[in-house]
């Protein structure tokens, strides 16, 4: 049997740097997501985001918290990692505003790259 080759993980803006500050069960099953992504599926968690195309997010919670991860799986060969957060908001579901604006701006950054890579 052969190994299908994994897409490559891209990762916009500092956020590497804040999911290696996320407890270990969230940074396993936020890296396991990102891992099915890259294999060319989904994991059971994964949810696409509302308002966007190829991009899913990842809910995951951890005793009173909850964290998330949002990745484009739709931009050429790459996965790119556009925001991983811990929602510090407890009203409603809803991805706040202020993350919102930071995936829009990562996304465009993603498409750029993604062109580039072209």
């Amino acid at each position: 049997m052969g190994h299908k080759e994994l897409k490559n993980i891209v990762w916009i803006g500092s956020f590497r740097e804040e999911l290696k500050k996320f407890p270990e069960p969230i940074k396993d099953e936020i890296g396991y997501a990102i891992y099915r992504a890259q294999e060319g599926k989904k994991h059971h968690k994964a949810k696409p985001l509302k308002g966007f195309s190829g991009v899913l997010e990842i809910t995951s919670s951890y005793k009173t918290d909850t964290y998330r991860a949002v990745y484009a799986i739709k931009l050429g060969d790459c996965i790119y990692v556009l925001h991983t957060f811990k929602k510090k908001s407890h009203k409603g579901i809803k991805t706040p505003k202020p993350d919102m604006e930071i995936i829009r701006k990562r996304l465009k950054e993603a498409r750029i790259l993604a062109k580039e890579v072209k």
